[in-house]
């Protein structure tokens, strides 16, 4: 186990620190992957048939897109914790672990012998991360909780889409979201292993994810005059601010912010200053109630424009905006920034993380095949002795 936080910095901040992990599809590969990209070894434990992410798409030269970008830098074994030689192999490894990592049903490795209390008290400088769908000992505990099912039980996708319908959030944004809160729940019990010496159980879930993001929401339907209604592009409580769509019909999201940006809009790019004295949209609160009328007034310059005329508009007045892009042109977007990483022997650009550190390498390792590391890591952690629980 390393001495996290003592003696001298290596190149990386978790250089030294070992995880251990029994994981699949997507929010504990992503917060074990955030760790091995700071320094950390991961032990991915797999069973034989492999984490089911592995098989989810073959975009990424063959292999799977969600498996590649999260699993990238760590090592693979495959074992069955149920069965007792590998039972005791997965204890020699976690004993010279720093942190273990695991999203299984709930109650599964509590059942099989690997209950992360038990684990801290066998090791009480070891530090658990147990993340799940919904927490533990309440009425959900044991509903699935893939992604979408979560931003629909979190009234994620109620407040998401067009009025005419619900709609799910593009990307898997709740597994996301556990997986970098699991991150920061890591990374805050090793800064407090550095100051006390001892190791700590965090969890995380998906919903309590969801339900943080759900607040202003949630304040408003219990406390204020009801939730925000789905309104597509646009801003619920602030107008104008949403998408309107040029003569050759390309989609511009526009904000404005404070009246001095309105009157700016309204006479440079409207052309027409008087606009915005008029009393229906003379304050934010009064656009916001004729939404309709004040979205027709600015629907009709925008058809009168190409796309290249409304953003010189647009800058003239100084006026926020983005483009609706596709995935096609996000993927040529100036700020987007990319590593290469190689997959089956060809090269992938993949974003680079969002972190901007003086220890990145500007590529990323591979991911491991399935029980790639196998048979070292069983030799390695062969003869290791561990005793009994304290």
């Amino acid at each position: 186990m390393s001495a996290f936080g003592g003696g001298a910095k290596a190149g990386k901040p978790l250089e030294g620190l070992v995880v251990v992990a029994i994981e699949q599809a997507l929010a504990a590969p992503l917060c074990t992957g955030r760790l091995a990209e700071m320094g950390a070894r991961v032990i991915k434990v797999e069973r034989a048939e492999g984490d089911f992410a592995r098989g989810y798409d073959d975009a990424a030269n063959g292999e799977a897109s969600y498996f590649v970008w999260t699993n990238r830098g760590k090592e693979s074994i495959v074992l069955d914790f149920k069965n007792e030689d590998d039972a005791a192999l997965l204890h020699r490894m976690i004993s010279e672990a720093d942190v273990f990592v695991q999203n299984l049903a709930p109650g599964a490795l509590t059942r099989a012998g690997f209950d992360s209390e038990a684990l801290r008290e066998r090791n009480p400088r070891l530090i658990t991360c147990d993340i799940s769908g919904y927490g533990t000992n309440n009425g959900a505990s044991e509903l699935k909780a893939y992604d979408l099912l979560v931003q629909c039980e979190s009234g994620l996708a109620g407040i998401s889409g067009a009025p005419e319908a619900c709609g799910r959030i593009g990307v898997s944004i709740c597994d996301i979201g556990a997986g970098m809160n699991a991150t920061i729940a890591v990374l805050s019990a090793l800064a407090l292993r550095n100051s006390t010496g001892k190791g700590s159980g965090v969890a995380v879930s998906l919903f309590d994810g969801a339900a943080d993001w759900m607040s202003i929401p949630y304040i408003h339907e219990v406390y204020g005059r009801g939730a925000p209604k789905r309104l597509g592009l646009k801003h619920p409580s602030i107008a104008p601010y949403g998408a309107f769509t040029t003569r050759d019909l390309n989609e511009v999201v526009i904000s404005i912010q404070n009246e001095r940006e309105w009157r700016n809009f309204c006479e440079r790019f409207l052309r027409q200053p008087d606009v915005a004295t008029e009393a229906r949209f003379s304050s934010n609160t009064q656009r916001v109630q004729n939404r309709d009328a004040l979205d027709a007034v600015i629907g009709d310059v925008f058809a009168s424009l190409s796309l290249e005329e409304t953003l010189a508009r647009l800058k003239d007045a100084k006026t926020a905006y983005g483009q609706v892009r596709s995935v096609a042109q996000m993927a040529e977007h100036p700020a987007l920034r990319k590593w290469p990483m190689t997959v089956n022997g060809r090269e992938l650009q993949m974003v680079a993380p969002a972190v901007r550190a003086p220890w990145d390498e500007q590529h990323f390792s591979d991911a491991p095949a399935l029980g790639e590391h196998s048979a070292s890591l069983r030799a390695e952690f062969s003869a290791i002795q561990i005793g009994e629980p304290a």
